[in-house]
C-alpha cells in the first residue's frame, strides 16, 4: 500500500500552493496516472513520493508518506546529470542486483527491450545514447532492483512504437502499484485504472485535486458531462433568481411607496397593515438571501490554452518543393557507426510528414542535418524545435526576455498577452526558464515559432512534454498550420490527427509507411 496524508506543496519562488491537503491511497493492481496542465506540480509530487528531499530545492512540502514495506522504483523525466558521463556498464553496475542476474536473464531482458545482447557491458556513454535508448536503460536498471511500486515520470518520452507497446504491457501486467505521468493519451487510455487530476483554478490562485478509480476516457467524458450539467443548472438557477428578484423588487417598491405616501388622516389599522406587510416582505428578502447561498455554483475548471501557430504569411504554395534531401550515408555524430544509407526525402507544399523508426535508428541525427539545410535557406522561413529544448533555450533568461531581446515595451506587452493565453501566470513569465516544466519550455519554443512568421516547422517529438489535456489543442494547432511540417514522433494520436505522410527510417533509407501500423 502507498498512502499520502495531508500533503501540501508550496512553490518557493512565488509561494503558490501547488497541492493542498492531498490524500491518496493506492493498492496492488492500481495503475494511477497523474494528469494536469504543464507546471501544475505533477513531477514535484512524484519526486516527493520517491524521496521528499528531491522536491525541497524549489518547494516546501508538508505531509506524511506511508509505504507499508513497499520498494520504490523511480524513472525521472530526464536522465540525472550525475549519470550522463557514465558508460552503460558503469550505470548498470551501480545496481545492487545487476551481478545477481544470470547471462540468460540479461539476454532475455535485452531481447524484451530490443537492445543488443552486449548492451549492459557497453563502454558507450549514457549521454551519447538516443532519447529512447536512455529510457530503456533506466527502465531496465530500475526493474533489476525488484521494485513493488513503479514511479514513472514520462516513460513514453522518446521511445519507439514497439517499446511503447512493451511499456503498455509492463504497466498492464504489473501486479503491484504503478503511478505514472505521460503525455501519450493512447498509453493512458490502454493502461490507467485510476486518474489523479491536479488543477490550478481561479487564474492559478487555488489548487484542486481529484482522485477517481476509473479509466481515463470515462473520467474525461463524465467530467465533461458533469461540468455541462452543473453549468446548465447554475444558469437555470440564476435565471430563476433574476425573475424572483424582479418580482420581489416590484412588491417591495409597491409597499414602500404606499408607506411613504400614506396620508396623515389614514386609520392606524391601515398604517399597521402596511408596516406588517413590509416586515413580511423584508423577511422574504432575507429568506431569498439564504436560498442564494445554496444556489448551484458555476463550475470551475482550468482555462484551456489558446494558441494559433502561423497566419497567412506562413502559407506554403502547394507546388513548391520545400526540401529534396539526398544522403548516401547517415552516420552517428562522431562518425563511428553507419546508421542508414540511400536516404531520400521530398516534401512539397504544406505537407505534414512524420519520421518514425526504432530507437537509435538515427532519426534525430537526420532531422538535425535537414534542419541545418532548411534554416540556411533564404526562400523559406524555417524554425526548429529540438528534442532537447536546452539546445535553443537560454535557461537563465525569463520567457519574456527569450522571446524579445529588444526591451521594447509594446512588444513585451504583446508577448505577455500571448504567454497569458498559454496559461503562464505573471510570476511564471518572470521566472528563469530553468525553473519551468518541460511542457512550459516547449510552449516558449512554439510561441517563438509563431512570432517568427515561419512557414516550415522542423519538430523533434513536439508533443513529448505536453499533458494529455493540452495534447488535443497542440495537435489541432500543428494540423492547422498553413505551412510545411517535418517531424519525428511516436505519439500515435499525433500521427493519426496531424500527419499526411509517414516514413520509417531503416538502415536502407526512408520508406513510406501505412497509417494502419501506427493508429
Amino acid at each position: 500500500m502507498l498512502q499520502i496524508k495531508n500533503l501540501t506543496i508550496t512553490h518557493r519562488g512565488d509561494l503558490r500552493i501547488i497541492l493542498e491537503k492531498y490524500n491518496m491511497v493506492l493498492n496492488d493492481g492500481d495503475k494511477a496516472v497523474i494528469i494536469g496542465e504543464e507546471g501544475n506540480g505533477k513531477s514535484t509530487l512524484m519526486k516527493w513520493i520517491y524521496d521528499p528531499e528531491l522536491a525541497l530545492e524549489y518547494a516546501e512540502c508538508e505531509g506524511e508518506r506511508v509505504l507499508s514495506g513497499e520498494v520504490l522504483g523511480y524513472l525521472p523525466q530526464e536522465l540525472p546529470e550525475a549519470d550522463k558521463d557514465k558508460t552503460l556498464y558503469e550505470y548498470f553496475s551501480e545496481s545492487n542486483f545487476f551481478f545477481d542476474k544470470t547471462p540468460k536473464e540479461l539476454s532475455a531482458m535485452a531481447v524484451e527491450f530490443q537492445v543488443p545482447a552486449d548492451f549492459f557491458y557497453s563502454e558507450q556513454k549514457m549521454q551519447s545514447l538516443s532519447g529512447g535508448e536512455k529510457v530503456k536503460a533506466q527502465l531496465m536498471r530500475l526493474l533489476m532492483n525488484g521494485p513493488t511500486v513503479l514511479l514513472l515520470d514520462e516513460p513514453s518520452n522518446d521511445i519507439d512504437i514497439s517499446t511503447l507497446e512493451l511499456l503498455e504491457k509492463l504497466i498492464d501486467e504489473w501486479k503491484h502499484i504503478v503511478l505514472f505521468i505521460s503525455h501519450d493519451e493512447t498509453l493512458i487510455e490502454n493502461t490507467a485504472n485510476v486518474v489523479i487530476h491536479i488543477e490550478q483554478i481561479m487564474r492559478k490562485t487555488k489548487s484542486r485535486y481529484t482522485v477517481v478509480k476509473d479509466s481515463y476516457r470515462n473520467y474525461i467524458e463524465k467530467r465533461a458531462e458533469n461540468f455541462e450539467r452543473q453549468e446548465q443548472q447554475a444558469i437555470n438557477d440564476r435565471n430563476e433568481k433574476k425573475r424572483r428578484d424582479e418580482k420581489y423588487a416590484r412588491v417591495y417598491n409597491s409597499v414602500d411607496h404606499a408607506l411613504t405616501n400614506i396620508s396623515k388622516g389614514a386609520r392606524d389599522s391601515v398604517a399597521k397593515n402596511l408596516k406588517d406587510k413590509m416586515h413580511t416582505v423584508k423577511g422574504m428578502g432575507k429568506r431569498f438571501e439564504k436560498e442564494d447561498e445554496n444556489m448551484t455554483k458555476m463550475p470551475e475548471q482550468e482555462e484551456a490554452i489558446f494558441f494559433k501557430l502561423g497566419d497567412d504569411n506562413a502559407k506554403m504554395p502547394a507546388g513548391k518543393t520545400v526540401i529534396e534531401y539526398e544522403l548516401d550515408e547517415l552516420k552517428t555524430p562522431d562518425g563511428s557507426k553507419l546508421l542508414a544509407k540511400d536516404i531520400f526525402l521530398r516534401v512539397r507544399g504544406p505537407e505534414k510528414i512524420c519520421i518514425v523508426g526504432t530507437n537509435g535508428a538515427g532519426k534525430t541525427t537526420l532531422l538535425k542535418m535537414m534542419a541545418k539545410e532548411l534554416l540556411s535557406r533564404k526562400d523559406i522561413k524555417a524554425q526548429y524545435m529540438p528534442q532537447n529544448y536546452e539546445e535553443l533555450l537560454d535557461l537563465d533568461a525569463t520567457p519574456v526576455e527569450f522571446l524579445d531581446d529588444t526591451g521594447d515595451k509594446a512588444i513585451r506587452t504583446r508577448i505577455r498577452t500571448y504567454l497569458g493565453a498559454l496559461k503562464y501566470t505573471a510570476d511564471e513569465m518572470d521566472h528563469s526558464i530553468r525553473e519551468l516544466s518541460g511542457g512550459q519550455k516547449a510552449k516558449v519554443l512554439l510561441l517563438k515559432m509563431s512570432l517568427s512568421d515561419a512557414n516550415v516547422l522542423i519538430l523533434d517529438e513536439p508533443t513529448r512534454n505536453f499533458s494529455p489535456l493540452s495534447g488535443p489543442v497542440i495537435r489541432k494547432m500543428i494540423a492547422s498550420f498553413p505551412g510545411a511540417v517535418i517531424s519525428i514522433s511516436h505519439d500515435r494520436k499525433y500521427i493519426d490527427e496531424v500527419c499526411t505522410k509517414i516514413y520509417t527510417l531503416t538502415d536502407g533509407g526512408l520508406k513510406e509507411a501505412a497509417y494502419e501500423l501506427f493508429c
